[in-house]
Parts: C-alpha cells; sequence; structure tokens
C-alpha cells in the first residue's frame, strides 16, 4: 500500500491534523494565553521566553539548511515510512480521529 500524504504534506503535518492532537494542542494554547492573560509577571517571563525561542529556532533553521537540502532524499523516505506508519495506526486506533474530550 502506498502512503496517502501528498507530496508537499509531511507526517508531522498529518500528526498535528489529527483531531485528538489538534484539540489537545488547542486546549494547551487556551490554557496558555490565560495564564498569560492572569498573571502580568508570567506573561513578562513568556514573552521573553517566546523571543528567544522564535530567534533560536531562526538560527537553527539557517545553519541547518544545508544539511536538509543534503538530506532531502533520505527525509523523504523516512517521511513515506512514517507515513505508512501513521496509516496503521490511523486504521488501528479509531479514537486518534477524536478530539480529546470524546
Amino acid at each position: 500500500p502506498t502512503c496517502i500524504c501528498p507530496v508537499q504534506e509531511n507526517v508531522l503535518q498529518r500528526v498535528l491534523q489529527l483531531p485528538v492532537v489538534s484539540s489537545t494542542c488547542e486546549t494547551l494554547q487556551r490554557k496558555y494565553s490565560s495564564t498569560k492573560e492572569s498573571h502580568p509577571l508570567m506573561a513578562s517571563v513568556c514573552e521573553v521566553y517566546e523571543r528567544g525561542v522564535q530567534g533560536a529556532g531562526a538560527l537553527a533553521m539557517w545553519g541547518m539548511e544545508p544539511v536538509v537540502r543534503r538530506l532531502e532524499p533520505q527525509f523523504a523516505v523516512a517521511n513515506n515510512l512514517a507515513c505508512r506508519g501513521l496509516d496503521h495506526l490511523e486504521e488501528k486506533i479509531p479514537a486518534l480521529q477524536y478530539p480529546v474530550d470524546k
């Protein structure tokens, strides 16, 4: 069987689109935002942390770009295998298709 991932989609995107994962992420985001709104000191600490993570992420991506380009064929193979594994998990575990509250 072939992977149902479209060429432009990757396994991470598929995982993030699973209702159980997306609903969990939405809940965490709401809790995080609520905490920041409720606690001004926590909000300022979180903002400093968020800026640091964004800067570090951008720097890491810039540094990794040549390596990623060179390993692109291997990433495609790994993505295809991971998509097949995800297909199997979705087939065997129907609960992945439901939000966390269900």
